[in-house]
């Protein structure tokens, strides 16, 4: 048996708030609409991961979700731009990634980061 996706589920009565921010600003593309569930994604060829987690690192808070972008600089100004509040960076950390945290709509503390 393989492991062929893991999907990330977030609770809410609002579906269609995911939109401005996973789609107008990182550029998702919408992948399903059924209009009870909204699935987001990309596709490029990703890994399957999932971390566990006693801390986020640099002394903040555990993460809901992580994101890795190809210049987390212009995720930043994207998220600024729509007015998105950052909770956190942007940091260079000592791993060797740069990233900010942010809230999405839904309230998920949201690790968007690039690798050095």
């Amino acid at each position: 048996m393989k492991v062929r996706r893991i999907v990330a589920n977030i609770e809410t009565p609002d579906v269609a708030a995911a939109k401005r921010f996973y789609q107008d600003v990182l550029g998702l593309d919408v992948l399903m609409d059924q209009g009870w569930i909204a699935t987001y994604g990309s596709g490029e060829t990703m890994q399957v991961q999932m971390s566990f987690m006693a801390q986020g690192g640099s002394g903040t808070r555990v993460p809901d979700l992580s994101i890795e972008v190809d210049d987390v600089d212009d995720a930043l100004d994207r998220m600024r731009k729509a007015s998105f509040t950052i909770e956190y960076g942007p940091a260079d950390e000592p791993w060797g990634v740069r990233r900010f945290y942010v809230r999405d709509p839904f309230g998920r503390l949201v690790n968007i980061l690039s690798h050095r």
